[in-house]
């Protein structure tokens, strides 16, 4: 039993991962109606920015800040890149085609993630980048028979305040009235007063600095980067989005998490080969028995 527990204890580690990059798809989609495809490749960049700072200026940082302030250092660094990049594609590769439809805004995504792919390469190479190995210490707690390392304690932590801070960002405040409103009714929501530029440059900052958080959690995690992983990871956090109910955050969240236990647990008791195939199926089954998700699209009833 305690064994099934560690593996529900590493997907939802694993699902934490998806369920950060999966808000920023399902922000943008909410608001846009856009499948944001360059997405998986901010987290990438975020990955490697926090790499960059961990690797050249940890002995400074450390020195300063000590261990924990030299990884909130990357966290914020790589947050804060992110969110200007986010801004700087929004306004380069997506503002200009809204005008004209969803389709060119989807081709303007692939042809973003493309460039934010071989940009990273060209900065630090196609070879595999490795994070520091001794960042967090590699301590084991143990409750009962379940075994927990430190890391993913920090990481489960971390992923819940943040996804938690969200929910209650859109959910509680004035402002996430709008971000709501926004995703029903564009043209209402502008007609009521709402900047719907505001509320679009908000999802394009939060979406890319979350994924960058992601990104850092997933090379101190992993130790492993490549500036070709953005694919897999977005393809997985758009599954969980799709799984959860696309353009609903608290679907995203929810979805991440799933995902993650079931391709652990597929992997652990069916073949870790196929735990990519997994995904896929998921897919597949939630677009053929309830293609809206399992919490669905929430949308405004007109009266």
């Amino acid at each position: 039993m305690h064994v099934i527990l560690e593996q529900i204890i590493n997907g939802l580690t694993i699902g934490s991962f998806y369920a950060l990059i999966a808000l920023g798809y399902s922000m943008v989609y909410g608001v846009l109606k856009l499948i944001n495809f360059a997405h998986g490749d901010f987290f990438t960049l975020g990955s490697y920015l926090g790499y960059t700072v961990l690797v050249f200026g940890a002995a400074l940082l450390t020195a300063h800040f000590g261990l924990w302030g030299a990884i909130m250092a990357a966290l914020v660094f790589a947050g804060v890149s992110l969110a200007i990049v986010g801004l700087i594609v929004e306004r380069v590769a997506y503002r200009p085609v809204y005008p004209a439809g969803r389709l060119p805004a989807v081709v303007s995504a692939l042809g973003a993630s493309i460039f934010l792919q071989n940009a990273i390469m060209v900065l630090w190479g196609p070879r595999f980048q490795a994070y520091p190995p001794a960042l967090i210490p590699n301590v084991r707690i143990q409750f009962g028979n379940i075994h927990l390392t430190l890391l993913q304690i920090m990481i489960l932590l971390l992923s819940f305040v943040l996804m938690g801070t969200l929910y209650y960002i859109v959910q509680k405040t004035t402002f996430g009235a709008a971000i709501r409103a926004t995703a029903h009714d564009r043209k209402t929501a502008s007609l009521m007063g709402i900047n719907i530029n505001k509320v679009i440059l908000f999802v394009f900052t939060l979406g890319p600095a979350l994924g960058a958080v992601t990104g850092i959690m997933v090379g101190m995690y992993y130790r492993q980067i490549s500036f070709t992983m953005g694919w897999n990871y977005g393809i997985k956090a758009f599954t969980a989005s799709v799984l959860g109910g696309i353009g609903n955050i608290p679907g995203a969240m929810l979805g991440g998490l799933i995902l993650g236990v079931l391709e652990m647990l597929g992997a652990a008791y069916i073949s870790a080969a196929w735990k990519d195939v997994f995904v896929f199926i998921i897919l597949i089954l939630v677009l053929i028995f309830r293609p809206t998700g399992i919490l669905g699209e929430k949308r405004a009833e007109k009266v």
